[in-house]
């Protein structure tokens, strides 16, 4: 299986401007507990699991660790996309068909780690007819059953603009279902060059408007989407993205600072103020949506606790 590893560059694309210098003293990295990170790591490397906390190289990975959590990676380990932000490895030829035995090893890791609130993604795979659509469907459905009060949240990839493959999705019941952003329009060309502005939002119109009442007062699933900031985007690109979620019917936003997570991506443009986060909230909330934001929040990032802001 070929496997790209990103490897350096010294090209940046002039369209997001000179890089930023060091980072900020509130970039700072807290070491967790080993005992509680080694265990997490052992039973997921026990079950054969992936996880985007390593793939992608998130900076969260020692306090979700830490705390007996992950952000489950299906579908493999290796992506169709090449996103110029993103660590995971990039294939050149078909990855290898799903594991249909993954969903059952993810359910046991649910019900081992005793998690209240399971939070899955994935590598796009365009290479398969339904995009893994089915896999996502089956995962769900095997944590339903094996830990039934656990709520299971999904970060699905775009499924090439087909609204069947996400209803194949949605029919399996998730109660949070999230498609991520990442950037403002102009960016995509650079950030996002194999996805569309306009194919992303839709899906999660499209999630919206599925939603049925659950108990005669909350909907299901509450449709989440993520935007990084750092870019080079400009803060009235980022409220004109956030308007498009409220008129898409999104309701809760993720934003968070960008960090380049590898040498072979995009470098940082600019490091986001906390009090920027902080007024993001702000204006969200005046706006009727609920943005979660900060400089070390991603999509997945306590997702319990944002879906019960929510």
């Amino acid at each position: 299986m070929a496997r790209e590893t990103r490897g350096t560059t010294d090209a940046r694309p002039a369209t997001l401007g000179p890089a930023a210098t060091r980072k900020p003293p509130w970039l700072r990295v807290t070491l967790p507990d080993p005992a509680p990170f080694r265990a997490t790591a052992g039973l997921l490397d026990e079950l054969g699991l992936h996880t985007v906390c390593d793939e992608a190289r998130c900076p969260n990975k020692g306090e979700c660790f830490g705390s007996g959590t992950a952000t489950f990676l299906i579908l493999g380990d290796v992506c169709t996309r090449g996103c110029s932000f993103c660590a995971v490895g990039l294939a050149h030829e078909p990855p290898p068909a799903p594991d249909p035995d993954e969903p059952r090893r993810l359910a046991e890791a649910v019900r081992r780690l005793g998690l209240a609130h399971a939070v899955i993604t994935s590598v796009t795979r365009d290479d398969l007819p339904d995009g893994g659509a089915a896999h996502f469907a089956a995962t769900v459905r095997a944590v339903h059953c094996s830990a039934p009060d656990a709520t299971v949240e999904l970060l699905v990839p775009d499924f090439r603009g087909e609204p069947q493959l996400l209803h194949i999705v949605l029919e399996a019941g998730p109660d949070v279902l999230a498609h991520n952003l990442e950037t403002v329009p102009r960016l995509y060309p650079v950030v996002r060059p194999a996805a569309g502005y306009e194919r992303s939002l839709e899906l999660l119109r499209r999630a919206a408007a599925a939603r049925e009442a659950v108990d005669g007062s909350v909907r299901r699933p509450v449709v989440k989407t993520g935007l990084m900031l750092g870019l080079g985007e400009t803060m009235d690109e980022v409220d004109a993205v956030l308007a498009d979620c409220v008129a898409a019917g999104v309701d809760l936003v993720t934003v968070g600072q960008y960090l380049q997570p590898g040498p072979g991506c995009l470098p940082v443009a600019r490091y986001v103020e906390p009090a920027e986060f902080e007024a993001l909230r702000g204006r969200g909330a005046s706006l009727g949506l609920h943005v979660v934001a900060g400089p070390f929040v991603r999509s997945s990032y306590r997702a319990r606790e944002a879906l019960a802001g929510a």
